[in-house]
C-alpha cells in the first residue's frame, strides 16, 4: 500500500491532471466561507468552522504556514511585557492558551525553562508606569532587578494554572554565574520563569489543517491557489501552477493575509489601512560552545534599544532572535548584514567569551509580524493584540468581508474561536462544539509520561524499531502510527545524504501533506533546511523521491531544484555546490 492510500488527508488525483483539493473547489465553486490566508490563524479558523459543520474553503497563495507564520521565535509565551503596555487581558488570554496547548498539543508544545539577566537593580522603574498610562514608548531602557520581579511576580498570578509551570526564581550574581559560568559577569541577578516552546511550527500547523480537513468534505482547502479579485458572483481565484482562474461565492469573506491583510482589501477592491507590519529575523548557528553556554535554556532580555531579544537551543543549533523594523510589505523579509551584527553584538554582550562568527550561520530567516497601523509609536511598543474589521463587499450583495487585523501564534484557538462565533452570527448559526480542550493531530493520546512513552515505543518498535518509533514520535506525535503502518513490512531505508529521514518518510509527507514544490519538503514539512543539513546531493535525492510521487519529469525536478536552490540562496542565506541534477 502506497503512502498515499493510508493518509486521508490527500485528495485523489483529478481525471483532468488538475490539482485535486483545487479542483474540489472549483467544481463546487460555493461556500458559506471563504478563509484567505492559510497562516495559523487562517488555518485555525478554518478548523474551528470545518469543526461546527460549516461548508468552509481556505486558500493561500504560497504553500499552507510559508508566511508570517513560517517565521516565528518557535515560541508560546504569556508576553510577560504586555503587562507594561496594560494589556492585561491579552496576557491573561495568553498564558490561558499557552497551559492549553501543552495539553492539547504536548508532541509540539512543551515547557520551556527561560532565564533572563539583568545588570541593574532600578533601571526602567519610572519610565515603566509612564508608558503603562501614556502608552507612549518613550526613550528605550533597559529593566533593572526590581521592574522585572514586580512584572514575574504579576505573571505567576495569571499563569500557575494549578501548576502547569513552575514558579519564577530570582537569583544574585554568585548564584546565577554558578549555573550559567558563560553568562557576562557584570550581571547583577538572573530571573527564571517557565514558558513554552514550539520546536516544529510549521508541523503543528498542518495538524491544525489536517484536523479541519478530517471534518468532512464540507471543508476544503488548497495551497497555491490566490484570490486576486472579484468576480460577478464570486472572489476570483488564480491557479499559480496553472494560471487558470475561476470565482468562488461564499456568503462571508474571511481575510486572515496576516500583514498582507490590506493588499489583500486592495485586490478585492476594499482598500484599507489597518496593518502596520514590523519585520522579525533570525539567524540559526552552528555553535557547540554557544549551545553549551545557554544550559539547554532560552536566554531572554531587553537590549539597551528597548528590542526584546533572544538566544534559544533548538534542535542541536542557537537560534538567535529578533529584530522589530520597519517593513514595506510589497518586498520580501531578507535577515540583512546588519541584523547579523546586532545579533552578533547581543551574543557578545550576554556570553562575552563565547566566539561567534558567519561560518557558523547555517540558516536565516525573517518574516513581518501582522501589527497594526501604529503611526509614529515605536515598533516594540505597538500592541500585539488582536481585533475583527466587519465590511460589506457592494459588488456583491449579501456578503461580508471580516478583516483580522493582529494575531500571534500562542492565541491562536482563542482568536479562531472569537473569528469564528463573528461567522457563525453573519450566518446566523449556533456553535455546536468548542475548541477548548481539544487535543490537536498528534497530540491526541500522547504518551506524555516515560512509561506511557516506553509503552508506545516498545509496541509500535516492530515494524521500524524501538529507536527509530522513538524518533517519528517526537517528530510527528501519534500521528506517527499512519506513517509506520504504512511501511507493511518493507525496509525503512534511510536516505542516502542524510540519515534522519528516510526515503518511505519523506514519500508519506510529499503524498500526504499536499506538497506541491521541492520548497514545501525542505522548508516546513521537515527541518532540513533549518538545521543545515540541506546539501546539493540531498536536495537533488528529495527531488528525486517527490518527483515519483507527484509524476515530475526530469525537466521539472530540475526547474524545482533550481527554484529551491535559488530560494535558498535568496531568503535564507544558504548557498549550495553545484547540483548534479542541473549539470
Amino acid at each position: 500500500m502506497s503512502p498515499q492510500q493510508t493518509n486521508p488527508n490527500q485528495p485523489r488525483p483529478h481525471s483532468s491532471g488538475e490539482r485535486a483539493d483545487v479542483a474540489a473547489i472549483r467544481t463546487r465553486p460555493t461556500a458559506s466561507v471563504l478563509v484567505i490566508g492559510a497562516g495559523i490563524n487562517g488555518i485555525a479558523t478554518f478548523r474551528d468552522l470545518a469543526l461546527q459543520g460549516v461548508d468552509v474553503v481556505l486558500v493561500d497563495r504560497g504553500d499552507f504556514v510559508s508566511g508570517a507564520s513560517a517565521a516565528s521565535s518557535h515560541m508560546i509565551h504569556g508576553g510577560i511585557r504586555y503587562l507594561e503596555n496594560g494589556e492585561f487581558r491579552l496576557v491573561k488570554e495568553s498564558v490561558t492558551e499557552r497551559n492549553a496547548l501543552i495539553r492539547i498539543a504536548p508532541h509540539y508544545v512543551k515547557p520551556l525553562e527561560t532565564t533572563v539577566p539583568i545588570f541593574s537593580t532600578f533601571s526602567g522603574i519610572l519610565s515603566a508606569p509612564l508608558r503603562f498610562l501614556t502608552h507612549k514608548s518613550g526613550k528605550p531602557t533597559e529593566r533593572g532587578a526590581a521592574l522585572i520581579k514586580t512584572g514575574l511576580v504579576i505573571y505567576d498570578s495569571f499563569s500557575r494554572d494549578g501548576g502547569s509551570v513552575p514558579r519564577h526564581r530570582f537569583h544574585g550574581r554568585k548564584r546565577s554565574l554558578a549555573e550559567l559560568p558563560a553568562l557576562n559577569h557584570d550581571i547583577k541577578y538572573t530571573a527564571t520563569y517557565y514558558d513554552a516552546s514550539m520546536h516544529d511550527p510549521e508541523r503543528l500547523a498542518l495538524d491544525v489543517l489536517f484536523d479541519g480537513l478530517a471534518a468532512g468534505g464540507h471543508a476544503r482547502a488548497a495551497n497555491y491557489l490566490e484570490a486576486v479579485g472579484m468576480g460577478e458572483h464570486g472572489v476570483r481565484l488564480r491557479d499559480t501552477l496553472t494560471g487558470a482562474e475561476f470565482e468562488v461565492a461564499a456568503d462571508v469573506v474571511v481575510n486572515t493575509s496576516g500583514p498582507w491583510t490590506d493588499l489583500t482589501n486592495e485586490e478585492l477592491g476594499r482598500p484599507t489601512a489597518f496593518m502596520g507590519g514590523t519585520k522579525g529575523s533570525h539567524i540559526v548557528l552552528d555553535n557547540d560552545e554557544l549551545l553549551a553556554a545557554t544550559g539547554g535554556r532560552e536566554i531572554f532580555f531587553e537590549h539597551e534599544d528597548g528590542r526584546i531579544v533572544l538566544i534559544y537551543p533548538l534542535k542541536g543549533k542557537v537560534m538567535v532572535g529578533t529584530t522589530d523594523l520597519e517593513h514595506d510589505m510589497r518586498e520580501p523579509a531578507v535577515c540583512t548584514e546588519a541584523e547579523v551584527d546586532y545579533f552578533f553584538d547581543l551574543i557578545a554582550h550576554v556570553f562575552p567569551a563565547v566566539p561567534v562568527d558567519r561560518s557558523q550561520i547555517v540558516y536565516r530567516f525573517s518574516g513581518v509580524r501582522p501589527l497594526p497601523r501604529h503611526d509614529d509609536e515605536a515598533p516594540g511598543f505597538v500592541s500585539r493584540d488582536y481585533r475583527i474589521e466587519r465590511a460589506d463587499l457592494p459588488e456583491l450583495p449579501g456578503t461580508t468581508l471580516l478583516s483580522l487585523v493582529g494575531g500571534k501564534w500562542t492565541t491562536f484557538r482563542a482568536l479562531a474561536e472569537h473569528l469564528s462565533n463573528e461567522v457563525l452570527e453573519l450566518l446566523g448559526r449556533e456553535r455546536t462544539r468548542s475548541t477548548a480542550g481539544v487535543a490537536i493531530g498528534g497530540g491526541a493520546g500522547y504518551p506524555t509520561t516515560d512509561d506511557a512513552r516506553r509503552i508506545w515505543t516498545v509496541s509500535h518498535g516492530d515494524e521500524v524499531g524501538r529507536a527509530r518509533a522513538e524518533e517519528l514520535l517526537e517528530r510527528y506525535g501519534t500521528r506517527a502510527e499512519a506513517f509506520i503502518a504504512s511501511i507493511e513490512g518493507a525496509r525503512d531505508e534511510p536516505l542516502e545524504h542524510h540519515v534522519g529521514y528516510s526515503r518511505r518518510e519523506i514519500a508519506w509527507l510529499v503524498g500526504g501533506e499536499r506538497v506541491v514544490h521541492l520548497a514545501d519538503v525542505v522548508l516546513r514539512r521537515t527541518s532540513i533546511a533549518f538545521t543545515g543539513a540541506i546539501t546539493a546531493p540531498l536536495l537533488d535525492e528529495l527531488a528525486e523521491i517527490a518527483g515519483a510521487e507527484l509524476g515530475w519529469d526530469a525537466e521539472r525536478r530540475a526547474t524545482e531544484v533550481a527554484a529551491t536552490r535559488e530560494l535558498l540562496a535568496a531568503r535564507h542565506g544558504v548557498e549550495l555546490e553545484a547540483s548534479a541534477t542541473l549539470v
